[in-house]
């Protein structure tokens, strides 16, 4: 009876066992249920992403749609998934250029080299100062404007050259590319324009416009000076060179056009093509209307050129000349781009090329600073040019030794009647005598063409910017040793805002040049005759006027020029003292001129009709006074 007791206890307890069991069971299922609830809830709300992208699609696709409105078959561009703000760098030791994918154009060049008149890094392309567009229709009646799209860029090696192609793809077997070739140590960038695949694409019906346009930014120290230096060149048909005019605003329209260039004093943007432009609208508009306002930008230029078709393709070979203007550098391309600077037409240009700059190179080549080359470059100019000094002084002389003759004649037939007359006895004189009144013309006058051409050399001359020399900090600019801001009306205008001391010492050095030269002139020269202005008077007033015209003129011009001339004015003063005091002997001068007198003369068949000529005046001259 003990024994099944046992076995009842043990069931009881076996029982509660697996009833608590089943009871913990049972609750724990249930706290398991909302669990699965909210776990249904999260799997519905992770579907919202995908709802979003759905909406993305759809946005997407509208984009696609209005791309498609807007640019036809070139919406491919569009949607190719090229970054639209991306760019690429092409660099050498020279140059370095950023092209925008967008537009496919140059946005950034630096010349690496040179820095602007604030000792920043020099840029001729930057912060969207330039534009280059190629516009044209498509088939399915289409504006397209290449500025506006994105191009697909890669990147390579020619040996040693870098290349960027730029494509402009309706397909990526269709497209227009821009292709830019960059060479070592150069300034010239190789450009070429092509379409492939475009035939059925192009309506060759419309126009296709190669646009570009650019403002010139400023450079230097002077933006008046620059704006003055400042053009738009071109080279049209039969190789003939011209420029738009510095003035306020010009334009022109030029035919099978190989070059145009934006000139910056002394840099230029050059674009050339291989196969001339058939007709190019060029505009230049200055920027600068007051110095102490306008001071960002000098020009604006714009040039629109039509490009054809080939097989029904575009096919250009161009190049980008981005850089200095240095006259061996650009005549080194046999392009004629050398013609950008300005050095002077004919006679004064040659005179440039093939006198003033070798020998300015030559003295730089073993001299570091650039005003004593400048200084010593005038001492060489004025020892060639002293035998012409020499001979006009001669001339003065041997006029200033006949002068109490010559007196004496104009006594003897006094009178406006007598005119012909006195004219005629004192060139007979002066032949007799071996006297040549243009002999000291002709000096004086060889002389000009010098003068001119170094007035266009200072201002060409990259070598001689920011070079500093005594008080000035850039020979190619003006030297200042006071300015200040107000604006004075008229002064301001005309002089600037700023006191320049070379042109001050040049204006002082003339002054007493012409008051040694005109005493000379005057110890020769016949006294007023009546109907003829008074050359003594005038030539006073020369004396003063000259100087103070040049101080004005100069103030702010290159002070390299500045500089030269008051060197130049320095050297002719002593040159002519010491021809005066040790080489002149007015008495030898006398005694070969009696000498000349005793010699028969010959008299050439131009003096005969001369002489001839004048009797007939004489004879006209004495029947009209006889019938008054």
């Amino acid at each position: 009876m003990e024994e099944k007791k046992k076995l009842d206890i043990s069931q009881l307890i076996g029982f509660a066992l697996i009833g608590a069991v089943l009871v913990w069971y049972t609750m724990t299922q249930k706290d398991k249920e909302p669990v699965a609830e909210n776990t249904k809830t999260e799997i519905v709300q992770s579907n919202e992403p995908e709802n979003s992208t759905s909406d993305a699609v759809v946005t997407d696709s509208l984009l696609q749609a209005a791309a498609v409105q807007k640019y036809g078959t070139f919406a491919y561009a569009v949607a190719s998934g090229t970054e639209e703000n991306g760019t690429t760098t092409l660099e050498n030791d020279v140059l370095k250029l950023v092209i925008a994918n967008k537009g496919g154009q140059i946005i950034e060049a630096q010349l690496k080299n040179y820095e602007d008149y604030q000792k920043a890094p020099l840029y001729l392309i930057k912060d969207n100062n330039s534009n280059f567009n190629i516009q044209f229709g498509t088939q399915d009646n289409k504006l397209i404007n290449t500025k506006d799209l994105i191009f697909a860029p890669t990147t390579s090696k020619n040996g040693k050259n870098q290349v960027a192609s730029f494509k402009l793809k309706v397909s990526n077997s269709q497209y227009l590319e821009y292709r830019y070739e960059l060479k070592p140590n150069d300034y010239m960038l190789d450009f070429s324009v092509r379409s492939v695949g475009l035939e059925n694409v192009i309506n060759s019906n419309n126009k296709i416009n190669l646009e570009w346009d650019m403002t010139a930014n400023r450079q230097e120290k002077s933006i008046k000076y620059e704006n003055q230096m400042t053009a738009l060149h071109y080279e049209k048909e039969d190789g003939k060179y011209d420029d738009l005019s510095v003035g306020s605003e010009d334009d022109e329209i030029e035919s099978d056009v190989d070059w145009i260039a934006y000139k910056q004093h002394f840099f230029s943007t050059i674009l050339l093509s291989n196969t001339p432009f058939e007709k190019a609208e060029l505009t230049s508009e200055s920027l600068v209307k007051d110095v102490l306002v306008d001071t960002l930008a000098t020009k604006s230029f714009s040039t629109v050129a039509p490009l054809k078709l080939t097989n029904g393709a575009l096919s250009y070979n161009m190049n980008f000349y981005i850089g200095p203007n240095i006259h061996k550098n650009l005549a080194s391309y046999n392009k004629g781009i050398e013609n950008v600077m300005n050095l002077g037409w004919g006679i004064f240009g040659w005179i440039n090329r093939n006198a003033f700059i070798p020998i300015f190179h030559f003295l730089s080549s073993f001299i570091g600073n650039y005003g004593i080359v400048i200084i010593l470059m005038t001492l060489v100019v004025r020892l060639l040019m002293s035998p012409l000094v020499y001979k006009s002084y001669v001339s003065s002389a041997k006029m200033k030794v006949l002068k109490p003759e010559m007196d004496a004649i104009n006594a003897k037939f006094p009178g406006k009647e007598n005119q012909m007359k006195r004219q005629s006895e004192i060139m007979a004189l002066q032949r007799k005598s071996g006297v040549n009144m243009m002999a000291g013309c002709i000096p004086a006058l060889l002389q000009m063409p010098v003068f001119f051409a170094l007035f266009r050399f200072f201002p060409s001359e990259i070598d001689l910017r920011q070079q500093p020399f005594l008080w000035a900090d850039d020979l190619s600019s003006y030297d200042s040793v006071f300015e200040w801001s107000t604006h004075i009306p008229i002064l301001s205008s005309f002089y600037g805002n700023h006191f320049s001391l070379f042109p001050v010492l040049a204006s002082i050095a003339i002054f007493f040049y012409m008051r040694m030269n005109q005493g000379q002139q005057m110890s020769m020269q016949q006294p007023a005759q009546e109907g003829m202005p008074d050359m003594q008077k005038m030539m006073k007033m020369m004396m003063y006027f000259s100087p103070i015209m040049m101080l004005f003129f100069f103030n702010n011009y290159a002070s390299g020029l500045s500089l030269y001339y008051f060197v130049s004015n320095l050297l002719t003063l002593t040159i002519m003292y010491v021809i005066k005091t040790y080489v002149i002997d007015e008495e030898k001068i006398l005694a070969k001129i009696h000498e000349n007198r005793k010699k028969p003369k010959k008299t050439s068949k131009f003096k005969q009709r001369l002489d001839e000529a004048m009797k007939q005046a004489q004879e006209q001259q004495a029947r009209q006074k006889g019938k008054k």
